[in-house]
């Protein structure tokens, strides 16, 4: 009885917290509304656990950064100048502005989630001071999509058999990945990435497993390699004159919140990173009713080797040659001790 009275009296405690909430509407531009970070994440957090567990007093307008007619680039400058409140996007559309926003996620870096992730934390407090003094912009958090993989429509046995190929990448540290194997980096826009790879203008393209798989890589592709490049992370952040203008308690209302959300997506990147190896190669641990045919390609201890070797003497340098010496030395003092590499201008 003593255990139920006091259960009652923490939800009490809760609900009075939440009714304690002054009323706040928020506008937000997530990420890509046809990505499942953003339909089974991002909309239902803002849309319904936001306001159910304010009980209403907080609530959120969002719509995806597609569905604005926006491409990505922009999306910090905007939230800088205060035209969109609180936005989402990948930071490796940052890259051209200010290099330090490809350190968490170089090509080779982190072949794993769960090296992806600390490499990610270790980082976050740089970005967090680089956003708010140059950017006027408050860092909510880090989240990633699944792992960015090679889909082939050619036979491939590992990354060696990259070279000569013509392969789609989409950010400029997997460009300078694939050329350091050999290959050709090929930019196009993800829409176009099927009817090229159907008519072999590229041999192979880089993206999230799953993300491919929703987008039916399988029926052009017959090779999936199994070691993701990189991770494609994301911030969230929000204009630091909309954050100083919301009470102290719904700030920490929405931080504490959002610290979930962010764990959330990363287990679910986890996941769906299996289940697309695992759909586009039809193996029987994929639930959904369409299977690919696809060939998984294993990685091996040469192909390992050969990545790290790639990192260390391409990746790494041309990226520590174009970042400040502060950036390298933030790098060697956050990521270095958790991958074991040292950037060296």
């Amino acid at each position: 009885m003593k255990k139920v009275l006091a259960l009652a009296a923490v939800l009490a405690a809760g609900i009075v917290h939440a009714q304690d909430l002054p009323k706040t509407q928020l506008t937000v531009v997530g990420g890509f509304s046809n990505l499942t970070a953003y339909t089974e994440h991002e909309q239902p957090f803002w849309t319904k656990t936001i306001p159910e567990k304010s009980n209403g007093q907080v609530t959120a307008r969002i719509r995806g950064l597609n569905e604005m007619g926006l491409k990505g680039p922009e999306m910090l400058r905007l939230m800088s100048q205060g035209v969109i409140q609180i936005g989402t996007a990948p930071l490796s559309y940052f890259a051209s502005d200010n290099p330090i926003n490809e350190a968490i996620d170089l090509a080779g870096l982190s072949t794993d989630v769960e090296t992806a992730r600390k490499v990610t934390e270790a980082f976050e407090p740089i970005y967090a001071k680089l956003y708010d003094g140059e950017a006027n912009a408050r860092l909510l958090g880090i989240s990633t999509y699944p792992g960015q993989v090679l889909f082939c429509n050619a036979p491939i046995q590992g990354l060696a058999d990259v070279k000569g190929k013509k392969v789609r990448t989409s950010s400029r540290t997997t460009a300078e990945f694939v050329e350091a194997l050999g290959g050709t980096s090929v930019t196009m826009a993800f829409g176009e990435v099927v009817p090229a790879l159907q008519n072999r203008v590229v041999d192979c393209a880089i993206t999230g497993s799953m993300s491919g798989y929703s987008a039916k890589w399988y029926e052009v592709s017959t090779h999936l390699y199994a070691m993701p490049i990189n991770w494609n992370q994301m911030i969230h952040a929000v204009n630091q004159k909309t954050w100083s203008s919301l009470d102290p308690k719904v700030q920490t209302f929405l931080q504490e919140n959002f610290d979930q959300l962010v764990d959330d997506i990363w287990t679910a990147a986890a996941r769906e990173t299996q289940e697309g190896f695992d759909c586009n190669t039809g193996a029987a641990a994929c639930t959904r009713e369409v299977k690919g045919k696809m060939t998984l390609v294993e990685p091996t201890d040469a192909d390992r080797a050969l990545l790290r070797k790639v990192l260390e003497e391409s990746v790494l340098p041309k990226w520590a040659a174009r970042c400040s010496e502060q950036c390298v030395n933030d790098f060697n003092a956050t990521i270095a001790p958790i991958v074991g590499v040292t950037a060296k201008r």
